[in-house]
């Protein structure tokens, strides 16, 4: 059967496998339990179907560890080895990892990833010594995403049992379900379809932050509001760190004893004030009891919207490493939260994509 010009002529897909660790490359022990042990390689030669998908892979055994034991300075690492990948020419990049912090992860590369090409994050929950691992497939529909056309332009993606998710969304919602994964807030951005990314859900801007050398010192903690808590943890953590994100009831409510801790620790560093929910965003205007959004916002807390104090924590750190002021982080939390304009964010954007705009919910 004569092959077209068009076949002929269509450049083959370029993506790298960078493979950090996690449940997706684990064995098992003589002692049992399962310990991150394959390879990147190891786990790309598992995939059935790979070679018949005309894509070039490439890949880079980063890491072995498990996800709860990934460190900044592994993630700096890493936002470095994917620059350094797209500058190459790739067509995209798949991160293998644990999810226990899939979620963390993937908005940290979000964030610092400033060019065209998808970076897609992926993993498995149940381990390649059981019967329906769900790595090979999930590694499948993550190169099938990083070396379409369509995943352009978005940013760090998470892609698992087919569904799409934008990294500033998705959460880990189950802690065995292989359909844990879930964006509580918008929905997925699409689905794999016949071995296909289907795209129905585009956001229209996203955040990022400026390509700079930054602190690695960087200390930010995360509270949350708990039923009768007087505060004690809260003044006992407080003064080791550089930011502190406040998991709060609701629309953004603590207990009255609260109040006055706060805003004597958001006087000396940012307190971001995020919602413990895990949807929805804070308020600003409807509560005016003590410890109400109403109340914590006009003594001087930032207002995290819609992001949920993990990720709030990661781009509180990200702003911090880079030495924001109180005005340029109140800034960066409207725009990201959404619920600010893209003008809020106080970068710059460049031709080169440095910079950015606000990132929609």
């Amino acid at each position: 059967m004569p092959v077209s010009s068009e076949a002929v002529m269509a450049p083959v897909r370029r993506v790298a496998v960078v493979g950090l660790g996690g449940t997706i490359a684990m064995t098992a022990t003589p002692g049992g339990g399962v310990v991150p042990a394959l390879s990147a390689e190891q786990l790309v030669a598992a995939v059935p179907g790979l070679a018949e998908i005309g894509v070039d892979v490439e890949v880079v055994d980063f890491r072995r560890v498990p996800g709860a034991s990934l460190t900044f300075d592994d993630l700096s690492a890493l936002a470095d080895e994917v620059r350094d990948r797209c500058a190459a020419g790739f067509d995209g990049i798949v991160v293998t990892q644990g999810t226990d912090t899939i979620e963390e992860t993937s908005y940290y590369l979000d964030v610092r990833h400033a060019v065209p090409q998808p970076v897609v994050v992926t993993g498995a929950m149940r381990n390649p010594t059981l019967a329906g691992a769900d790595g090979p497939g999930n590694l499948l529909a993550a190169i099938l995403t990083a070396a379409d056309p369509t995943a352009r332009g978005l940013g760090c993606l998470v892609v698992f049992a087919d569904g799409i998710h934008a990294a500033r969304r998705v959460r880990k919602t189950h802690t065995t379900s292989t359909s844990t994964f879930r964006s509580p807030d918008g929905g997925p951005l699409g689905y794999l379809v016949e071995g296909r990314p289907q795209i129905v859900n585009r956001p229209a801007d996203r955040a990022v932050l400026p390509d700079i050398h930054s602190r690695a010192d960087v200390r930010v903690g995360v509270v949350t509001a708990t039923l009768g808590d007087d505060g004690t943890l809260l003044q006992t953590v407080a003064h080791r760190l550089d930011g502190l994100v406040v998991a709060a009831f609701g629309v953004g409510h603590v207990p009255a004893t609260w109040v006055p801790p706060l805003e004597q620790i958001a006087d000396r560093i940012p307190v971001v004030l995020c919602s413990r929910t895990g949807a929805g965003p804070v308020l600003v205007a409807t509560y005016a009891f003590p410890g109400s959004e109403r109340d914590l916002l006009s003594r001087g807390l930032v207002r995290a919207g819609f992001l949920d104090p993990l990720k709030a924590r990661i781009l509180l750190h990200g702003l911090l490493a880079a030495d924001a002021d109180s005005k340029t982080i109140a800034a960066a939390f409207a725009a990201a939260g959404g619920h600010g304009t893209p003008d809020d964010w106080p970068y710059p954007t460049t031709a080169t994509g440095q910079g950015t705009h606000r990132a929609q919910p």
